[in-house]
């Protein structure tokens, strides 16, 4: 087993310990203590039971704990006064609080190929998955118009759509790939990064009414060329152009796939290209800054638009309904009567016409839970959405979400580590970690939901839910002037937050969860 945190990596059963491209030597005792640590995690180790667990109960003195911790500590980059990976519990104990996730090793492989980069940016880079693994490149705009882009973007988000529903295949998600957009990059340092094996990149080019893809794969692994193609033909012919591209990616990574499972990653999300070019330009709108008010206004008057071109374009009603997600969320609802007929309305033709679109039942059927508050349905709807699309990374944080509402922490938590795991660098990733800090928070874990929340707080400083889950956190463990801090910047951002309306503003099934929920606002100031 490999256990990776921070910039380190432990491999158990060779114990060794490598931290940036460092191979680290801390000494057998130290080693076990940092393992039992790890494996510990999950709550505060006393020095008894590291005495026991280390030293095998043998009387040890005091000093002698606390300099094989400071060791620990220090092996891992870690320090007293930093405590970022072990931290001392008063009158307690010890607890490893970093995020660690967990790896098999490949058979004959040192823990070392996790570590990658240079002194001056040392990471741990991802293991490849034990299947074929992909990551597409936004393709270029070689069409010379910048209003272009969008159309480049689509052509891109298509084709991992359609290689998605490969599911023996392993597809990054399209957020964390679109954080190389614009940038010359080494696709071996794109493969370890993001932990896969084989990168596409290519190109569109669109003049009139013609349209030529030019697409590479690429081993990431050596940097040899695989297979290179060139598409050409009328805009009319698009979608099945990026058919063309997914099928010959696929031949090129797995030449004994049945001709028949490459028809079924076939499929055109609508007929009108009409249609979809609104769809496109909402989409691009939407996910540069789902939190900004116009955006989404605007965003939600391009997916109406396709809408009305093509009224059977189910994932325009499902990104639609995302958009009164949105509105819900960050206290833009005026009317809540009239905006949560227009999300079910919206959501269920979402599900109805997309019974076979991951898009349109994960956004349906989470708007269905979130606003509508029909937690069920909403689950079945996106369970049903990543039995067609396994690699889906929206469709397993949304899931997961709902699993959050439904007062289902732990199943809250692997879904949304699926979901992180598929999109690593997805700029939308904040929701899912601020998914986990809900999950932990509801568990009672209120210092992982802490660390989850403060991860977000830290980057997005006016997310209200985050907020909201790191001002209740830190009630609950008496950092009174943290959670005050945080109640005090929810006011601003939304003066109408109380106690009695906060059972308004999520569907949470568990009588608890609401009563945990309230009760560390109400700690932290929050007026009723």
């Amino acid at each position: 087993m490999i256990l990776l945190f921070g910039d380190c990596a432990i491999d158990i059963d060779r114990r060794e310990l490598t931290r940036g491209s460092e191979q680290i030597s801390p000494g057998p005792q130290v080693f076990d203590l940092l393992v039992y640590l790890l494996r510990n995690r999950e709550r505060v180790v006393t020095k008894d039971d590291l005495i026991e667990g280390i030293w095998g109960g043998r009387i040890v003195s005091e000093s002698t704990v606390t300099s094989c911790i400071n060791a620990a500590r220090k092996a891992v980059g870690d320090s007293g006064d930093e405590q970022r990976l072990i931290r001392t519990v008063a009158r307690k104990g010890f607890r490893f609080v970093g995020e660690v996730s967990e790896h098999k090793p490949t058979a004959g492989v040192s823990s070392s190929i996790f570590t990658v980069g240079g002194t001056d940016n040392q990471q741990v880079a991802l293991p490849l998955p034990n299947r074929p693994s992909i990551a597409v490149l936004p393709f270029q705009n070689l069409s010379g118009d910048a209003e272009q882009e969008y159309f480049a973007d689509g052509m891109t988000e298509d084709i991992i759509a359609a290689l998605s529903r490969m599911r023996w295949l392993f597809v990054i998600a399209r957020n964390s790939s679109f954080t190389y957009k614009g940038r010359a990059v080494d696709v071996r340092q794109v493969g370890r990064e993001l932990g896969v094996r084989y990168v596409l990149e290519g190109s569109v080019r669109n003049a009139a009414t013609r349209v030529r893809i030019a697409g590479q794969l690429i081993d990431a692994t050596s940097g040899t060329h695989l297979w290179a193609g060139r598409f050409e033909g009328t805009l009319g012919d698009i979608f099945d152009l990026q058919d063309q591209v997914a099928a010959s990616v696929v031949g090129a990574i797995a030449p004994q796939l049945e001709h028949a499972e490459i028809e079924r990653a076939k499929r055109k999300p609508t007929e009108s290209l009409d249609a979809y070019d609104y769809y496109l330009r909402g989409t691009a709108t939407l996910s540069q800054n789902p939190s900004e008010k116009a955006a989404n206004n605007d965003a939600l008057q391009l997916f109406m638009k396709a809408i009305e071109l093509d009224p059977g374009f189910a994932a325009a009603y499902g990104m639609a309904a995302w958009c009164y997600v949105w509105r819900k969320a960050n206290g833009w609802v005026t009317d809540p009567v009239k905006d949560t007929a227009e999300t079910e309305w919206l959501a269920r033709r979402a599900v109805a016409l997309g019974k076979d679109d991951a898009v349109a039942l994960a956004r349906g059927g989470h708007a269905l839970a979130y606003v509508v508050g029909e937690l069920d349905a909403g689950a079945a709807f996106t369970d049903q959405a990543l039995v067609l699309n396994q690699n889906f990374a929206v469709g397993w944080m949304l899931s997961g979400l709902i699993s959050v509402y439904r007062g289902e922490p732990d199943v809250a938590i692997e879904r949304v580590e699926r979901a992180l795991r598929l999109s690593p660098l997805d700029p939308l990733n904040f929701i899912a970690q601020t998914a986990n800090a809900m999950a932990h928070f509801f568990a009672g874990r209120y210092d992982e939901a802490l660390l989850w929340a403060g991860k977000v707080v830290q980057d997005k400083p006016d997310y209200q839910l985050a907020l909201r889950m790191f001002a209740a956190a830190n009630a609950h463990i008496g950092q009174q002037k943290e959670a005050q801090q945080a109640v005090a910047r929810l006011r601003v951002l939304d003066p109408e937050l109380r106690i009695s309306n906060l059972k308004d503003r999520y569907p949470l099934r568990r009588v608890q969860d609401l009563a945990r929920w309230a009760e560390g606002l109400r700690k932290a100031g929050l007026p009723e």
